[in-house]
């Protein structure tokens, strides 16, 4: 009994998202919410170095007591930043949550449409290659259908 010939595909997600005029939009609101949350760090920081700056000149003229409860004052200062950074930051921050709110329906698309053409093409299996490690190591560029899903996504079908 002969087998069915295998056709495969492959995209490059990456290549897509940079195309992408819906992801493009997507990230330029993310980039804004990043630059906005830098900006609030930057002036936490900025604060802070201003307090340390004046401790250093006074410190000669205060009481042990006031010195410790100056050095204090600073170090929660400084924690409080550093939680500030971990809460927006951090792998679950909120700059990661929003970056899942605003490119699941994106992935959800582009996905969907991947399915679409690659019934269209008669394939067997896409691949995606776009990723840092990439899920594919070689293929031959007749198979690469990343144009074909963006162009369907693009005219909106």
């Amino acid at each position: 009994m002969a087998r069915a010939q295998q056709k495969f595909g492959y995209v490059n997600s990456q290549s897509i998202l940079e195309n992408l005029p819906e992801a493009q939009e997507a990230q330029k609101k993310l980039n804004q919410l990043i630059q906005a949350t830098q900006d609030t760090l930057q002036r936490m920081s900025q604060d802070l170095q201003g307090k340390a700056d004046t401790y250093e000149k006074q410190k000669g003229m205060m009481t042990d007591v006031n010195k410790k409860a100056e050095e204090q004052k600073l170090l929660d200062q400084d924690q409080q930043i550093k939680q500030y950074q971990q809460a927006k930051f951090a792998q679950g921050g909120e700059i990661a949550l929003e970056r899942e709110k605003i490119f699941a329906p994106i992935r959800e698309k582009i996905i969907k449409v991947i399915q679409v053409v690659a019934k269209e093409e008669k394939m067997t299996f896409v691949l995606d290659k776009g990723s840092e490690l990439g899920v594919l190591l070689y293929a031959d560029a007749q198979y690469d259908i990343t144009f074909k899903v963006l162009d369907k996504l693009k005219r909106g079908k």
